[in-house]
């Protein structure tokens, strides 16, 4: 039974857990930084404790700190959200330690699925479908060189420890090889302090699918079907949607078994998804990842199951069984997330400060917004420029797509630049109204304005 719940995040995800904890009954803590002082989460949470200056690694990022203010108030529960914390084993064990609940996997999930080579070994290992490529971390350029001859070219190398495109090089030929993993290697151990890298065959094109799973500490798991991740700006995703435009029922069926298998072979019991990329040339899917913590986008999930994933993330933490089977989740329409950010799409999606002078969010029948802003918020600089995430629902993909663009024409936010316009762009596209659009959807959009401008 968890009775007081610290939440080790900030933004909107850290007003999302509050929510969702108070629903259950359970008195919340929030932490923060000096820059966030006037933060909504702040108000929302039942006690909140400042844990530092607005540097990341002096607050956010600085977990004995985090501990501390868990120990002082009483709390016996910490969910750290996404990012930040969420992926990091050692704090789970320092947590376990102090007999503190971690809301997230066990830290042997976390430590065997963090590592991108290992995860990618364990996952052949267990039957699931991966991208041919390296087995492990590279020893070598030379190693990279007999590898990519062997698989053909273009490849990808990929930092082990990374994720959001960095320490990642795609190489069209091997006279772009050595650079690129210099390249790849430098920057891994500039983002993550590992410069270990690996190297895949480069799936042009491919759609983005990940399945949500759920899982318990009895040794159930089950998927909650997919979302399509495919709108991305330089691997950083800006609108998802469920379920995916592409996939076929057989297709979705297999992908949502081959990711339970991938749950079970590590014993996950939490939530988190499977990362596949799919080659519609070929209907193939792949792993690429597993991210063991809730996302960005889990709303669109619980839109169209009716499952909230926050409640059941705390709830199996705390020892429950999950409610349902796997034949009683039910999908029903269609959903679509966009990421409004406080960037400015005509200067490079350069992020934004400032003041919110207007902050006006739209309603009616089938519209969700979690945002942790409101009007005369000053926007901090220090942090991730996601201001709140715009979530619809329609019975039909066209009824959400309609509703969507409806939202967008109303969400009113003055005092900074933000995406939306561009995503107003985004949802009238032709090619994303055929859903048909791939990863390289945006870039390719882009160059195209670009060229029609000049």
């Amino acid at each position: 039974m968890i009775r007081k719940l610290l939440v080790a995040n900030r933004g909107e995800i850290a007003v999302r857990v509050i929510r969702a904890a108070r629903e259950l009954g359970i008195q919340t803590v929030g932490v923060f930084s000096e820059a966030d002082r006037d933060a909504l989460f702040v108000r929302y949470a039942d006690q909140s404790v400042c844990i530092g200056p607005p540097p990341l690694s002096d607050s956010y990022l600085f977990y004995q700190n985090i501990l501390a203010a868990a120990q002082s108030t009483g709390a016996d529960a910490i969910h750290p959200g996404y990012g930040f914390l969420a992926e990091n084993a050692s704090f789970a064990e320092a947590c376990r330690a102090l007999d503190l609940t971690f809301i997230g996997p066990a830290p042997q999930a976390i430590r065997k699925m963090g590592d991108k080579a290992t995860a990618k070994r364990l996952m052949k290992e267990a039957g699931v479908p991966t991208v041919p490529g390296s087995e492990g971390v590279l020893g070598s350029l030379a190693e990279a060189r007999t590898l990519a001859a062997e698989i053909g070219y273009p490849v990808v190398i990929k930092a082990t420890a990374g994720g959001g495109g960095r320490g990642m090089r795609i190489v069209g030929d091997g006279g772009e090889l050595e650079n690129a993993f210099h390249a790849a290697v430098n920057e891994a151990q500039q983002a993550f302090g590992d410069s270990g890298v690996y190297l895949e065959k480069f799936i042009q094109d491919p759609k983005h699918i990940e399945i949500q799973v759920l899982g318990d500490k009895h040794g159930q798991v089950v998927h909650l079907f997919e979302r399509d991740c495919s709108i991305q700006r330089r691997y950083q995703k800006l609108l998802e949607e469920a379920p995916s435009p592409v996939l076929t029922e057989a297709t979705r069926a297999a992908m949502g078994e081959i990711a339970v298998t991938a749950a079970r072979s590590v014993r996950y019991d939490s939530a988190g998804t499977i990362e596949f990329i799919y080659d519609g040339r070929s209907r193939q899917f792949f792993f690429i990842e597993m991210n063991t913590r809730i996302q960005v986008e889990h709303p669109v999930t619980e839109m169209i199951t009716g499952v909230d994933l926050l409640q059941w993330q705390i709830r199996v933490a705390a020892g429950e069984r999950l409610p349902l089977r796997q034949e009683e989740i039910v999908r029903r329409g269609h959903a679509i997330e966009c990421r409004i950010n406080a960037e400015d799409p005509q200067k490079g999606f350069l992020p934004q400060t400032g003041t919110l002078s207007q902050y006006i969010v739209p309603g009616g029948p089938g519209v969700r917004v979690d945002s942790g802003v409101y009007p005369g918020y000053a926007i901090p600089p220090f942090y991730d420029s996601l201001l709140a995430k715009l979530v619809v629902w329609g019975e039909t993909r066209k009824d959400a797509v309609l509703r969507l663009q409806r939202a967008l024409d109303e969400f009113i936010i003055e005092g900074v630049a933000t995406t939306i316009p561009f995503h107003q762009r985004i949802v009238r596209h032709p090619e994303f109204h055929r859903g048909a659009y791939t990863t390289d959807f945006i870039r390719r959009i882009t160059a195209e304005e670009v060229a029609n401008a000049c």
